[in-house]
């Protein structure tokens, strides 16, 4: 203490002790009074007390300090176990998806179908509304016609009086109706079982492969993709994408020809023992003629490469389009023979009638339909199924 009356060192002084005086300046900074002996010997003083502090043994009071310290480490664990509660939840069954997914379709028209047979008595008026009903969810008028006939034949014969007895009848007719186009994919016939997509831009068919790859993957089978959609830009990596996501090969070519690359894709498959190729085109517009020559292309060199192949040719259809389905299928059918369909985005859309307009007009086997983005929301199609969802019961089932 009484620093402040020490004498002031000179220079001499400070040329002797100059570590002093750089500690002073380091670690005090612009302190006009250092009294460097009296700090440099409090530092370790200071440090030796520290050190006894640091037993949590002794003191009875500071050791049971820990403890509860140690408790409220452990704490956020516990809401840890309580966020993943949710993810362990089963998810909804392939029916409950797919009556969600045709809601659109069903509550159209400000009630829809659900909407007329909540009424009880069936009159003309009515039928009239469910004709107009139907048109617009794009079951076309050759079906909506037919399907109007065998209900007021029934209504008259059976003297209909409810609208539930109405509805489970419509709802046998639209089971007959569809029944046809149930007609599962056997892949079983050839290995490689070579299947090229087709269909126009925006369509979905580069995301309906990554999901047919995990469905056939379900069932065993080896699957080889082939990006044959060499013009769109990043279609390529869009498939490998699904290709790693489904642990599957991929057969790509950077800027190549799509011919080239079915070529060599259905020579892998044979190599390596593929069960399945599932073969990517360019999307394409039915009325440039001259693209739809490319695409016909493809499917000869397919050919070439598997004198049975392609053994399969999906057209993949956006259930958003409605009505002009029937123009897509019969144009890519004329320029590549298309042996089955797959209708997607049933759940954005509230034209999922237009199925009843396909197995009207142009009949093809409809092997998949899909309501969701999940990689298993793309499953085979069944009519009696596909009914109950678009009408909302079972009335197919009751009446059968």
């Amino acid at each position: 203490m009484f620093g402040f009356l020490k004498k002031k060192p000179t220079d001499a002084d400070k040329r002797d002790k100059p570590s002093e005086t750089a500690d002073d300046v380091t670690e005090t900074g612009p302190d006009p009074l250092p009294a460097p002996a009296s700090e440099v010997e409090a530092e370790p003083a200071a440090a030796e007390v520290a050190e006894p502090d640091a037993l949590p043994a002794t003191p009875v009071g500071p050791a049971a300090e820990p403890a509860p310290c140690d408790a409220v480490a452990e704490a956020p664990t516990i809401p840890a176990t309580v966020t993943e509660a949710p993810a362990a939840a089963p998810r909804r069954s392939w029916s409950e998806r797919l009556k969600a997914g045709l809601a659109r379709t069903r509550t159209q028209l400000g009630g829809g179908l659900s909407g007329l047979f909540g009424r009880r008595k069936i009159d003309e008026e009515f039928l009239e509304e469910l004709e107009t009903t139907l048109l617009m969810a794009d079951c076309g008028v050759d079906a909506t016609s037919h399907l109007l006939d065998g209900l007021r034949k029934r209504w008259k014969k059976d003297r209909l009086e409810t609208a539930d007895q109405l509805q489970s009848t419509l709802a046998s007719q639209l089971k007959a109706i569809l029944e046809p186009l149930e007609e599962p994919l056997d892949i079983d016939t050839h290995k490689p079982f070579v299947i090229m997509l087709a269909g126009v831009n925006g369509s979905g068919k580069t995301t309906s492969i990554g999901k047919l790859a995990k469905h056939f993957q379900a069932r065993g089978k080896r699957v080889l993709l082939a990006a044959g959609d060499t013009f769109r830009a990043a279609a390529r990596e869009q498939l490998q994408t699904w290709g790693e996501r489904n642990g599957v090969a991929v057969i790509a070519q950077e800027g190549g020809d799509a011919a080239a690359v079915m070529f060599d894709a259905v020579s892998a498959a044979r190599a390596r023992g593929i069960d399945v190729v599932l073969a990517d085109t360019a999307g394409r517009l039915p009325t440039q003629l001259h693209l739809m020559e490319e695409i016909a292309k493809v499917r000869r060199v397919i050919n070439k490469a598997d004198p049975t192949g392609p053994h399969e040719v999906l057209l993949v259809l956006d259930a958003n389009i409605g009505q002009n389905a029937l123009a897509q299928v019969k144009a890519f059918d004329a320029a590549i023979g298309v042996t089955g369909l797959v209708l997607t985005k049933l759940d954005g859309t509230a034209k999922g009638g237009v199925v009843a307009a396909i197995a009207r007009q142009c009949p093809k086997p409809l092997r998949f339909i899909g309501v969701g983005e999940g990689i298993d929301d793309l499953q085979p199609f069944r009519a009696g199924e596909f009914v109950d969802a678009l009408l909302g019961s079972d009335g197919a089932r009751r009446q059968a």
